[in-house]
């Protein structure tokens, strides 16, 4: 089978639509890889994430946040959407209408129920080979928050503790415990 290419990706992503079909396509290593969506609980840590994460950044000015639709073609050729990413405003001064080319400064995984944590920590080296300063792997199963460095750290983090990475964005803390849904109570 002949090696796919982003040309391919952005064809069967328009037959698709045409179609009504609205899934995501992710290239990897020359294979097209369709991305199903989310459950909801995946979704909302993703989205809680990225609130947390634009409200700290947008009013500073500090770059860019993008969520799981946001496509960026590393330099090994695969197109990637992490489920939430930052590019820092040096390195991307202005949004393009395009897949972005180049390596998100930060990206954010979150295991949906469907997803396997030895894939996903896979995905993780990949993206830290391809030259990701930080990669966070979240998991709502287990309540834990992994953040990888490419030094080959990982720290792992759980409820009661801070998440932080001064090396891109000093200052800005998340509580582990902020990023889980809500349980709504009968009596409230």
């Amino acid at each position: 089978m002949p090696e796919m290419t982003i040309k391919d990706v952005e064809r069967i992503e328009s037959i698709l639509s045409d179609a009504g079909f609205d899934c995501q396509i992710e290239l990897e290593q020359g294979s097209i890889i369709v991305i199903g969506p989310s459950d909801i609980v995946a979704s909302e840590v993703s989205l809680q994430f990225a609130s947390q994460l634009l409200n700290w950044v947008k009013p500073r000015r500090l770059g860019r946040v993008f969520d799981s639709a946001g496509g960026f073609i590393l330099p090994n050729s695969d197109l990637k959407a992490p489920d939430v990413s930052f590019v820092s405003r040096s390195r991307l001064p202005r949004s393009v209408r395009y897949f972005a080319t180049l390596v998100p400064d930060l990206v954010v995984e979150v295991k949906s129920q469907s997803d396997r944590i030895k894939k996903l920590r896979e995905k993780i080296k990949v993206y830290l080979d391809q030259g990701v300063q930080i990669a966070i792997l979240i998991d709502p199963d287990t309540c834990l928050v992994e953040v990888y460095r490419p030094d080959a750290s990982v720290q792992t983090l759980g409820n009661g503790d801070i998440l932080t990475v001064p090396e891109l964005l000093p200052e800005w803390e998340l509580v582990v415990e902020e990023l889980w849904p809500v349980i709504f109570e009968d009596e409230e």
